[in-house]
């Protein structure tokens, strides 16, 4: 009977040695952030968005997954005033000349693949906006209870072409940069 014992103690120890341990950490959207910076020849425009969800994955302590949605309705203009500039630019942005809002309420970036490097993950996944989807990498810092990146994305890889001297000819100093930066804070 001891011997039966010892046995399967020592069965549920290599079964509970070998199992992985999982966590889903969902963020606190209200407390994350999206700051972007859009820049042209003449200088550039900042603003934000916001999160509508989003979970990171670890398995053994180690990022492993995770997904995120943007609520594409929330999209901001920070550095011009009411009155001067920010209603146009933020209406022309949430267009179909950009982002197309009315009928893409929402980007997606979901995280295939997570390598540990110094200092975070190099980071692979894919993004959706516009109902484009495009692989992208990027480097993220996971701290205890908060992760943060800096990323850029081409917009034209999203139908974005609107001023972008990629795909039109004479803009001069109307063209726009077919990159824009999002600095992403999460808060778990």
């Amino acid at each position: 009977m001891k011997t039966k014992l010892k046995s399967l103690i020592l069965a549920v120890t290599l079964i509970a040695a070998t199992y992985s341990y999982a966590q889903q950490k969902e963020i606190k959207a209200s407390e994350s952030s999206i700051n972007w910076t859009g820049k042209k020849v003449t200088g550039q425009h900042t603003g934000t968005l916001n999160f509508s969800s989003g979970f990171l994955n670890f398995e053994n302590n180690s990022l492993s997954g995770g997904e995120f949605v943007v609520d594409m309705t929330s999209l901001a203009v920070t550095d011009l005033e009411a009155g001067k500039g920010k209603e146009k630019l933020e209406g022309h942005l949430a267009s179909d000349d950009f982002f197309g809002v009315k009928d893409h309420k929402s980007a997606k970036l979901v995280i295939k693949k997570a390598s540990k490097m110094d200092g975070g993950y190099k980071v692979t996944g894919d993004l959706t906006i516009k109902g484009k989807t495009n692989p992208i990498s990027f480097d993220l810092t996971v701290n205890r209870g908060s992760a943060s990146t800096t990323l850029n994305v081409d917009r034209t890889k999203y139908d974005i072409k609107y001023g972008s001297g990629s795909f039109f000819d004479n803009l001069g100093d109307k063209t726009i940069s077919d990159e824009f930066e999002l600095a992403i804070n999460l808060k778990m």
